[in-house]
């Protein structure tokens, strides 16, 4: 029986947790949801949310508090559209701003027509705008955004230096962004993500975006597992999950690892101190390897060009040897090589270097 079925290790220090948020109720949702065609009205904008979607804030902000997550963040990454912005500042950000705190505010008062009042940056992680985890470019107007020009007054703390330009000039008014092309965008989100040092992030961002790019993981999980990860996300909705750095794409240190032997002493295994399994393995192990390091040698110098120190007539009786003494090595992950090919290979590099020479 196989202990590790469905369960998977990996060293801490090469992951990461999200935080995934969707964005709360924004007017083009309630009229949208009516009529699809209503997405497509210049009346929506980078739509806002609604009075409904302040309540969700609400809500999810006592959540993240109630459950200490809002001490764990050290990082919020939005996308830079009005109705994501006004989530994740009421979401995660500081208290209500008050005169005389010399901090600037996250958002100023009204913001989008909304009402609501200032959110301080006090005590709140930093906030950074990405254009990579926008949601479907293109054709719907609620999905334009608008300068940063326009922006930077709105939400003066939230950093915008890694949009490109100041106007959106990836939204096209007559060309969709096609389904695969988000799950790219969100895949090349995901690799950019392993180019922080933060460890915790929370993502403000949006439905297609979040179900796109999520549908690309899972498919080696239970399909209970892969429905709670994939599955389309409600309206200020919270879903965390851990991502894995598989092909070394962070630099990351543990931070929690502790190499031992401090200080230094004998600390050999009893298995390894056994006197009966210590000369069985040198009996085993020491004649292969010193005709194999004789043969490494051979074979280093054969590749630098040097003229061999032995002549062939020599050289074959000595590798013939090799094999005879030792018919199969065994590589480090398990699989056997037939001392001749080994001679083979070897005579015929021999061949080569004499026959340049």
């Amino acid at each position: 029986m196989d202990a590790t079925a469905g369960q998977t290790l990996y060293p801490l220090h090469r992951t990461k947790t999200l935080h995934l948020v969707r964005h709360a109720q924004g007017i083009h949702n309630v009229y949208g949801e009516k009529n699809h065609d209503a997405y497509k009205s210049y009346d929506f904008f980078d739509a806002n949310i609604t009075p409904l979607g302040w309540s969700q804030v609400g809500n999810l902000r006592k959540h993240v508090h109630a459950t200490g997550l809002s001490k764990k963040i050290d990082l919020v990454v939005v996308s830079p559209l009005l109705r994501t912005m006004q989530t994740a500042v009421g979401v995660f950000g500081g208290e209500a701003y008050t005169d005389g705190v010399n901090v600037p505010p996250l958002m100023v008062a009204n913001t989008g027509n909304s009402d609501h009042p200032a959110i301080s940056s006090l005590n709140s992680p930093p906030f950074v705008a990405v254009e990579l985890c926008r949601e479907h470019l293109g054709v719907h107007p609620c999905d334009k955004r608008r300068s940063i020009r326009e922006y930077h007054p709105l939400f003066p703390a939230i950093d915008f230096s890694l949009l490109e330009s100041d106007d959106d000039i990836l939204w096209k008014p007559d060309i969709r962004e096609k389904d695969e092309e988000v799950a790219a965008r969100g895949l090349n989100f995901l690799k950019w993500l392993w180019t922080r040092k933060e460890k915790e992030i929370a993502i403000v961002t949006h439905s297609a975006f979040l179900f796109q790019t999520l549908s690309a993981f899972g498919n080696d999980c239970h399909p209970s597992v892969k429905s709670e990860i994939c599955k389309n996300f409600a309206n200020c909705e919270l879903r965390s999950v851990v991502i894995i750095d598989r092909s070394m794409l962070g630099s990351d240190f543990s931070t929690t690892n502790y190499p031992g032997k401090i200080p230094d002493g004998l600390d050999l295994p009893s298995d390894s101190t056994d006197p009966t399994k210590i000369e069985r393995s040198k009996k085993r192990i020491a004649p292969m390897m010193l005709r194999l390091l004789d043969l490494v040698d051979f074979l280093l110098l054969s590749s630098l060009g040097s003229i061999p120190l032995f002549p062939y007539g020599e050289l074959d009786a000595e590798l013939k040897g090799i094999a005879t003494s030792q018919k199969d090595l065994v590589t480090s992950d398990g699989a056997s090589i037939s001392g001749s090919k080994i001679v083979e290979a070897s005579l015929g590099a021999s061949m080569d270097i004499n026959s340049t020479q």
